[in-house]
């Protein structure tokens, strides 16, 4: 008979027998065996008869109520009835707690559920519980393996983008005579950008063949189900989609065509400095005081900040201020073509934006207003993708950094795998259900 103080343990199989305090005030549960499939033989599945000894275990488990509890099952050791069977004799044991178990089952599923859905690292997790990491660790694996799904469901857009994983390392070469790299390692991500599954798969290496292998690796239905493809300006990327997905709208983000941008008009800066002043920029320097207003977009700024940097940049000596208003000016003539996104802009819009941002370029002496406007002619028609379908990699980029996060907390990965199914369980919470709003 079940009494209310088993059904309040909620251990399936066991029967509360009494309870009783301990010196320091902890509840010790009294179990016994209440299912008579226990007593059922591992090996040859017949039932035991006949009584060889008892044994008591000391299982633990979850707080009760909030409260630690401590079990002690007394519990029977069974001759097998099958002279047979290669099981002389065992011992009674039920689903919650298996066989040679010191833990409950439900104890290393919160441990491993604390870990994948509650975002904890391993060594909180094993503090909260009051066991060791490493059995979290292995309550995590399970746990991870039997939520992530084995294949990704259909993608319309998908994401790719890489991220380091580690830190690069160095070695001196004698006979060049320079430092030469021996490990630069990077994982090369692929995100659902449109049904929100998340990360789908990490994979070692920032080349082709391991881009197309793993899209190769997909059914034939799953790959003609992709529609669109955001990625950033590499061409590894760009040569692998062309080459598995070649019916796949290619998409670049906009944020890297910004960076190039900007980065063109810090370059700029830099070296008008360095050549008329013969030295870096200092405080007393109007143009490096302006550094950071530079970056910004004028669409952002108030009209104060505008004219106030432009006359700042009229009012220092030609050699300096010209070249840098003008790669400024380059600059944001290029965001205004961006900011037609999402906008559903006409071609004949579209292109004069363009022609007046090459017709400025190219105006110019300075190489490296020329080396931009090269890259944004290159990549033309992924940037166009980008004007009439809005499509960007924001999803992936949002997703590297829950890894940088991942890794973070965990002061570094070691193992590949373990840090590839830490950070797809990480990124994928919200598919799941189980992302935590704080």
């Amino acid at each position: 008979m079940v009494n209310d103080t088993t059904r309040l343990l909620g251990l399936d199989g066991l029967v509360v027998e009494r309870v009783e305090l301990d010196a320091a005030g902890v509840p010790v549960v009294e179990l016994s065996t209440g299912c008579e499939q226990a007593r059922c033989c591992p090996g040859c599945g017949q039932r035991a008869v006949r009584v060889k000894q008892w044994a008591t275990t000391r299982p633990r488990d979850l707080p009760v109520a909030g409260r630690p509890v401590r079990l002690r099952w007394r519990k029977r050791r069974w001759y097998c009835p099958t002279p047979a069977c290669p099981r002389r004799s065992f011992t009674e044991q039920v689903a919650q707690v298996p066989a040679r178990s010191r833990l409950t089952t439900r104890l290393r599923q919160a441990a491993g559920a604390a870990v994948a859905d509650g975002g904890r690292t391993m060594v909180q997790a094993a503090r909260d519980h009051g066991i060791s990491w490493p059995v979290v660790a292995a309550a995590f694996t399970t746990h991870a393996t039997a939520v992530l799904p084995a294949e990704p469901e259909p993608v319309a857009v998908l994401g790719i983008d890489e991220v380091r994983r580690g830190k690069p390392r160095w070695i001196w070469d004698e006979q060049a005579a320079s430092w030469t790299t021996t490990a630069d390692r990077w994982h090369v991500g692929f995100v659902d950008l449109s049904g929100g599954q998340g990360l789908l798969a990490q994979i070692e290496g920032r080349t082709t063949a391991a881009v197309t292998g793993w899209l190769a690796a997909r059914p034939p239905a799953w790959r003609e189900h992709v529609t669109a493809v955001a990625i950033d300006m590499c061409t590894v990327f760009k040569a692998a989609i062309r080459q598995v997905l070649p019916h796949a709208l290619l998409a670049v983000d906009h944020f890297h065509i910004v960076q190039l941008a900007n980065r063109a008009v810090t370059e700029v800066r830099r070296r008008m400095t360095l050549t008329h002043r013969g030295r870096r920029g200092r405080g007393t320097d109007p143009e490096w005081r302006m550094r950071n207003r530079l970056t910004r977009s004028a669409a952002r700024m108030p009209g104060k900040h505008v004219d106030r940097l432009v006359d700042t940049l009229e009012a220092l000596p030609a050699t300096i201020g010209a070249p840098i208003l003008t790669a400024w000016n380059a600059k944001e003539d290029l965001l205004d073509l961006l900011a037609t996104a999402r906008t559903h802009p006409d071609r004949e819009h579209v292109h004069h934006l363009l022609h007046r941002f090459y017709t400025r370029c190219a105006a110019t002496e300075l190489p490296e207003l020329h080396r931009l406007a090269t890259t944004i002619d290159t990549w033309w028609p992924q940037i166009h993708a980008f004007l009439t379908t809005g499509i960007t990699n924001a999803g992936s980029e949002g997703t590297n950094r829950v890894i940088k996060t991942v890794a973070r907390d965990a002061y570094g990965f070691r193992n590949p795998e373990n840090q590839r199914l830490r950070t797809r369980t990480a990124t994928t919470r919200r598919h799941r259900g189980h992302l935590n709003p704080a």
